[in-house]
């Protein structure tokens, strides 16, 4: 992680960009790299589930520093060696967990930087569950798990001009849920944290 800062301050540093006015929106897409587990109580599941996000992206600015941003994007999730009980008998066996949602981030959107083309942003999601199952048996456990996944999300980027009223982006963002995975956990609430890097276009309107 420490790299990628370094990265993203060095590209910052050598390219040139605008700042955007009150009433300008961009419009883009980004893909990037998941890191997916889940947190109870105060612990957290050691084992990651790697996989990737896509999606669509839409900035409207109401200055040159602030701006609302929104996201729609098809987001993995779930966790590595998790465990799934035989309710007869009892018995327990090791699996992963593979739950892929459709997200919808909105976000209060802080521009920085002498150009404006650093950003730090903020807000709620909601997660639309697409699918859930588990490896071992490969059981479907979507009538088990909660529709929808609530919670926090926390991002910083920069923005690189590539072409006229085309930037490049870069950025790192963080999701931690706040609702449970699941529809009838009598046990301690197990909620969704999902770590990510992206890239993608924007394109100013």
């Amino acid at each position: 992680m420490r790299k990628l800062f370094t990265v993203l301050l060095l590209a910052g540093s050598c390219f040139t960009a605008f700042a955007q006015e009150k009433g300008s929106f961009e419009f883009g897409f980004n893909v990037g790299y998941n890191a997916a587990t889940v947190t109870s109580g105060s612990m957290t599941n050691t084992s990651y589930r790697s996989g990737f996000n896509v999606g669509a992206v839409g900035d409207y600015f109401f200055s040159d520093r602030w701006s609302i941003k929104a996201k729609l994007t098809y987001d993995q999730k779930g966790w590595d060696n998790g465990y799934i009980t035989n309710l007869d008998n009892g018995q327990s066996f090791a699996t992963n967990y593979r739950m892929d949602y459709l997200t919808i981030p909105v976000m209060a959107n802080w521009h920085f930087g002498k150009k404006r083309n650093w950003y730090l942003n903020f807000g709620p999601y909601a997660g639309i569950l697409l699918s859930a199952k588990e490896t071992a048996f490969n059981t479907d456990l979507k009538e088990l798990s909660a529709s929808a996944d609530l919670g926090l999300v926390l991002g910083i980027g920069v923005k690189i001009p590539i072409a006229k009223n085309v930037k490049i982006i870069f950025e790192a963002d963080g999701q931690s849920g706040i609702t449970d995975v699941f529809k009838e956990n009598q046990g301690t609430t197990i909620r969704n944290s999902r770590s990510s890097l992206n890239t993608g276009l924007v394109f100013d309107f």
